[in-house]
């Protein structure tokens, strides 16, 4: 399978796998029994505790996608219960215990796991701050399956913050690639307040940050030979086929 291609393939299902995680009332619990109070507290201060004790607008510049008031809100939230390094370590557990209850039995993990931390070794993570922060945690391989789900969620976050990277560079605010991927009322549901209709010129902007962030991909793939990105296709899209989870589908937010 050529790189371009398997990204093609991967990268839908990879993303609405880690959605499914972060938006399971399953991992809002794990977070209430951790002493988060219901709310952003635990995804915000879990998933961005990576980056370390840093001012909330250091949280906002790093994510980008989600409004400034939520994540505001969640991560002063989440700081009261615990440092954030904690909080990591608290999500981590999180991703890994979501992953055994909804991979499925018959997926090769092992084999998933020697070709995904190939993708993720091979990765330059320069200006990718969340991306190297996810790559830095614990990835104890005594739980495959659990280490398999870990790095979808990593790997998911390569993506987003490839994306956050060229939505950028095609002249586009975070903000307005959201209103052109979702429109305005979903938009307002990831935190951002009163988003303006995408004017018309701001449709070819978004699609070329989406063919860049596929080229800003394309390293990590040239780690595998064209029989192993064929096989790494079919892993995710069995891995990512849960019998417990909806179908999933286009236009999720690239966040």
């Amino acid at each position: 399978m050529e790189i371009f291609d398997c990204i093609d393939a991967v990268a839908r299902p990879i993303h609405d796998f880690g959605d499914e995680f972060m938006s399971d009332e399953a991992t809002s619990a794990m977070g209430l029994r951790a002493g988060f109070l219901p709310g952003r507290g635990f995804y915000c201060r879990g998933r961005f505790g990576v980056l370390g004790e840093v001012p909330v607008s250091v949280v906002q510049a790093v994510q980008g996608f989600l409004g400034p008031g939520l994540i505001s809100a969640g991560w002063r939230a989440g700081r009261a219960v615990m440092p954030a390094g904690d909080a990591a370590a608290c999500y981590t557990r999180a991703v890994r215990h979501w992953g055994r209850a909804h991979i499925p039995g018959d997926i090769d993990v092992e084999h998933f796991n020697r070709l995904a931390r190939r993708l993720i070794d091979a990765a330059d993570a320069d200006a990718l701050p969340l991306f190297a922060g996810w790559r830095a945690q614990p990835c104890p391989d005594e739980d495959p399956v659990g280490a398999a789900m870990q790095r979808v969620h990593v790997l998911r976050e390569h993506r987003g913050a490839c994306h956050l990277v060229a939505v950028r560079l095609c002249g586009l605010s975070a903000r307005e690639a959201m209103v052109v991927n979702l429109g305005v009322e979903r938009t307002t549901r990831y935190g951002w307040e009163r988003p303006q209709p995408a004017a018309a010129d701001l449709l070819p902007r978004w699609r070329r940050a989406e063919r860049l962030t596929t080229v800003l991909q394309a390293p990590l793939y040239a780690a595998l030979t064209d029989r192993e990105r064929t096989e790494f296709a079919r892993l995710v899209s069995g891995l990512t086929a849960s019998p417990t989870l909806p179908p999933q589908g286009a236009g999720a937010a690239p966040v």
